[in-house]
């Protein structure tokens, strides 16, 4: 499929040389390859589809603008024997309203369909897919490569001439491809990024390399209407959070082997091959509800099967080493009629359990009764979780809340917010704390020597000692023995590169400027974007979608599907994964690990004890707000918990991650508290159904990840921070 847009039918001669190639207009050779290979157009879920024949699509990308980029004109244009889509004021085909959705026909393909997470996040493990694979017998497997992070990533790097999708593409491919297409197992992917068709045409040449005949389909938002972005985002990179739809779109037209799409709301990439499979249409939101719920659950990979999971010192977490060496990948088993199934491979490690489906239910999520995603607005309210064995768990209760779906689709464009500048030093032995105290104060006086007023732009921290603010410095800190490991880090974020150039050099001036025996110095710098966001009318999106098919070679000149190749010669020892890495992906037969049963009690009343031993967390982000959960081991004991989890008591408690510095004076601690009075918001939801807390608070991540000085930019580590709070029970 291929969007244009600029042109309107009655004024293309108006545009015409833009589009002029010496002395033929891209146009006329368009259209002369259109007349033979005509297309279709449509609008699907409210948004613009269009689909070019392969030679015009062909010939005409490379001539467009980059994905996300939009041109002069808020009209949207299809190529389509060169006539052109029509205006959506003026057309009912193209301003469906949200209940009025309804798929043409759609197909019950199969009764129940399996679909596997391959990957939760960018840095996963390509071993940990291949697994799942081998050891599982699935339709899909969904690799959810793209985050905040990550998608800031790609824009640094297309900015810089490198590759808009996710260099890791080639790995995941090389490694899944054989078997997946064995298999007949649809690979779907945002591994596209910003440069879907890019990471199409790379993934053509990996199959081709390995003697494999695929169809790699895409599914990318292309261009938005001008009209509707606020002025002050116009001419910026757009990524809008598609829903599932143009997969969906994709499949039925393709049918190929792998989707690769740009960004995608990450349940919908679950979603669409359940909608695709089982025969849904737009407007059964109780079964979208459900498929969504599956979707959450299995997008962020083994933190559903005991990643993420596992804690020392907490009994009803304690989870074996040797049991989190072989963690599964989840997959989930869903039926046309809504029924939910996660499940992980039988005989594999980890664990999943009440309390790891619960810690997922709640991540990243702000009300539990409003899980937002394009499709459907969902309700988790009342969401159940059954355990049928060790390794299946049954999920219900997932509802469409009220509003049913969004009227408008969120989208992310990056703004500069500075440069960020940064340096670590450690020092060990008798009073390091001090000496660390000694060489904050010494590059800050001497930034602000060089730039005044420079100094407030600089936070610090002790690692080891109070990075995460999980403690607190007090005077006896510096007495301690003198077998203390610590590192300072300091890190600022400033208006251009000259600022943060020069605190690099005022970092390393430490080395025979500062207190004795600092070493092991580091300094970077680098430019920093946070993701604006904003919120878009699905008429004003437009996607493009096509599939192409590589050809290999065989006697009869024809492709045979996949090809027999020899296979020691897929990943040779030059290639990403050798024969060592084959053997460990490989399933070793042995008993599963079965966790000890743990008798849970209710936690003790009327006595100080940490919140560990009431209830288990896990913390999400999204851009400058975090969430964490408060699960209780006990259920009942939610009740004693809503005493205590308060807004007044979560702010206490995170007000120290504001902390300028480890050693903050008086009128720092009045400047935090002002900020957190004025800024800072706590909001607190009950999940009635898993019998625990969602606490979502706002504006406290110093920017977010994408500019955040502090280590933990994810604010990731927050959950302990609350869990190790001590707390007094109600009766």
């Amino acid at each position: 499929m291929l969007l244009i847009k600029g042109l309107r039918k009655k004024s293309i001669s108006l545009h015409w040389s833009v589009f002029t190639t010496g002395e033929v207009t891209i146009f006329e050779r368009a259209l002369s390859l259109s007349r033979v290979f005509p297309t279709e157009a449509a609008t699907t879920k409210g948004f613009h589809v269009f689909s070019p024949p392969a030679r015009v699509a062909e010939f005409l990308f490379p001539f467009l603008p980059p994905p996300g980029l939009h041109w002069a004109d808020t009209m949207a244009v299809g190529v389509d024997s060169m006539a052109v889509a029509p205006d959506a004021s003026s057309s009912e085909s193209q301003s469906i309203q949200h209940n009025d959705l309804q798929r043409e026909d759609p197909q019950r393909r199969r009764r129940k369909v399996y679909i596997g997470c391959g990957a939760g996040f960018g840095g996963d493990r390509p071993l940990a897919a291949l697994k799942l694979l081998q050891r599982v017998d699935l339709n899909y497997i969904v690799l959810e490569c793209l985050a905040e992070r990550t998608l800031a990533d790609r824009y640094h790097a297309k900015e810089a001439g490198d590759v808009g999708y996710d260099p890791r593409i080639d790995e995941w491919m090389r490694l899944l491809l054989p078997l997946a297409v064995e298999k007949g197992t649809c690979i779907i992917t945002n591994m596209g990024a910003m440069s879907s068709v890019t990471a199409q045409k790379k993934v053509l040449e990996i199959a081709s390399s390995l003697g494999i005949s695929i169809s790699v389909g895409v599914v990318n938002q292309f261009a938005i209407r001008k009209a509707g972005l606020d002025p002050g985002m116009q001419g910026r990179p757009i990524s809008v959070y598609l829903g599932a739809a143009p997969i969906v779109e994709c499949l039925e037209k393709y049918n190929p082997n792998v989707v690769i799409t740009s960004r995608v709301a990450d349940a919908a990439l679950f979603l669409a091959p359940m909608v695709y499979e089982l025969g849904w249409d737009w407007d059964e939101f109780e079964l979208l509800a459900q498929g969504s719920l599956a979707g959450h659950l299995l997008e962020c990979g083994c933190q559903l099967t005991g990643g993420y999971f596992m804690h020392p010192g907490d009994k009803y977490r304690d989870i074996p080493f040797p049991c989190l060496l072989d963690l599964s990948l989840p997959y989930a088993e869903v039926s046309c009629d809504g029924k939910v199934c996660v499940a992980k491979a039988d005989g594999s490690g980890g664990a999943l359990n009440l309390g790891t489906c619960a810690e997922q239910l709640l991540y990243e999520v702000g009300d539990p009764g409003a899980y937002i995603t394009p499709d459907v607005i969902v309700d988790f309210g009342d969401v159940l979780f059954q355990p049928l064995s060790s390794s299946k768990v049954i999920c219900s209760e997932a509802k469409p809340s009220a509003s049913l779906v969004p009227e408008k689709l969120l989208f992310l464009t990056p703004k500069d917010c500075g440069w960020r500048g940064w340096g670590e030093i450690s020092y060990g032995g008798y009073m390091c704390v001090k000496r660390a105290e000694a060489a904050e104060f010494l590059v800050r006086s001497w930034m602000e020597e060089v730039y005044p007023g420079i100094k407030d732009r600089i936070v610090s921290y002790i690692i080891g000692l109070d990075s995460l603010k999980a403690t607190s410095i007090d005077n006896s800190i510096p007495l301690r023995a003198a077998g203390e490991d610590i590192r300072l880090r300091m890190d600022g974020l400033f208006e251009n590169e000259e600022h943060a150039v020069r605190f690099t050099k005022e970092f390393t001036a430490l080395y025979t400027n500062g207190p004795a025996g600092g070493g092991g110095i580091s300094t970077g710098c680098k430019k920093e974007i946070i993701l604006e966001k904003g919120f878009i009318e699905r008429e004003d999106v437009e996607i493009y979608i096509c599939a192409e098919q590589n050809e290999i070679a065989s006697p009869s000149n024809q492709s045979t599907g996949l090809e027999k190749v020899d296979e020691s010669k897929i990943h040779t020892p030059e290639k990403p994964f050798s024969q060592a890495a084959k053997q460990e992906a490989s399933y070793n037969s042995q008993q599963e690990l079965i966790l000890p049963e743990i008798e849970f009690s209710p936690a003790p009343s009327g006595q100080k004890i940490p919140l560990y031993e009431v209830a288990h967390s896990r913390a999400g982000d999204k851009g400058n707000d975090i969430n964490f959960s408060i699960i209780p081991h006990f259920p009942p004991d939610i009740v004693k918990l809503k005493v205590i989890i308060t807004p007044e008591w979560v702010k206490e408690v995170v007000s120290a991650l504001l902390n300028p510095s480890s050693f903050p004076d008086s009128d720092a601690i009045r400047k935090r508290d002002q900020w957190v009075n004025e800024h800072l918001k706590v909001e607190i939801y009950e999940a009635g159904g898993i019998h625990s807390l969602n606490v979502v608070v706002r504006n406290i991540l110093d920017g977010g990840v994408n500019c955040s000085r502090r280590i933990d930019r994810h604010g990731k580590t927050i959950s302990d921070v609350i869990l190790s709070q001590q707390v007094v029970l109600p009766p």
